[in-house]
C-alpha cells in the first residue's frame, strides 16, 4: 500500500504561483506513475498532470499546458506541481495519486486546497 501526503496549497492572487508537493511512503517501489488531479466545487474530479516515475515522461491537461510543470524527485519519493500564471478557474482541491503498472490510479492523498482570487 502507498500513502500520499500533499502540501503547499493556499490562497494566491491571479497571475501568481504556487508549488504543490506530494510525498509518497509505504510500497513506493510499486509506483509506476504519479499524477495530480483537481476537483472544483460542483464539478467532477479532473486530471491535471502526470509523470512516469522512471524516465520522467509527462503529460498535461490542455487547460494547464504551458503554465503548470510536474516533476519528481525519486530519491525522496516526492512529486511536485509548479503552478504559474494561476487563474481563478484553477481554484480547486488538488489531489495527488499513484498507480502501479497496468493499474488505474488507486492511491490518493487527502487533497490540498488551492484558491486563486481575481
Amino acid at each position: 500500500q502507498v500513502q500520499l501526503v500533499e502540501s503547499g496549497g493556499g490562497l494566491v492572487q491571479a497571475g501568481g504561483s504556487l508549488r504543490l508537493s506530494c510525498a509518497a511512503s509505504g510500497r513506493t517501489f510499486s509506483i509506476y506513475s504519479m499524477a495530480w488531479f483537481r476537483q472544483a466545487p460542483g464539478k467532477e474530479r479532473e486530471f491535471v498532470a502526470g509523470i512516469i516515475r522512471s524516465g520522467g515522461t509527462t503529460n498535461y491537461a490542455d487547460s494547464v499546458k504551458g503554465r503548470f510543470t510536474i516533476s519528481r524527485e525519486n530519491t525522496e519519493n516526492t512529486v511536485y506541481l509548479q503552478m504559474n500564471s494561476l487563474k481563478p478557474e484553477d481554484t480547486a482541491v488538488y489531489y495527488c495519486a499513484a498507480r502501479g503498472v497496468g493499474r488505474n490510479y488507486d492511491s490518493w492523498g487527502q487533497g490540498t486546497q488551492v484558491t486563486v482570487s481575481s
